[in-house]
């Protein structure tokens, strides 16, 4: 599969439209355009939440340290 081709925009109204090859099709009907400088970059969005990720995750049953023990409290602090 090749990783660029020449493609056309076309005029459609006051929006511009990009016809996407079968080769770069994408499997999302939705996606995230954002602008880099003079290049437009076109990512899918996946169907599914974070929520519903994060549901499929196991629990950590590991115990975090108190990284604040020892610290003064907020209320103390003076500059």
């Amino acid at each position: 599969m090749p990783n660029s081709c020449h493609v056309y925009l076309l005029q459609d109204g006051q929006h511009q439209v990009l016809t996407i090859p079968d080769e770069f099709a994408l499997s999302s009907t939705e996606v995230l355009l954002r602008k880099e400088g003079n290049r437009l970059i076109i990512e899918p969005i996946s169907s599914g939440s974070l929520l519903s990720l994060l549901a499929t995750l196991e629990d950590i049953p590991e115990n975090f340290p108190n990284i604040d023990e020892g610290l003064l409290p907020l209320d103390d602090i003076v500059l």
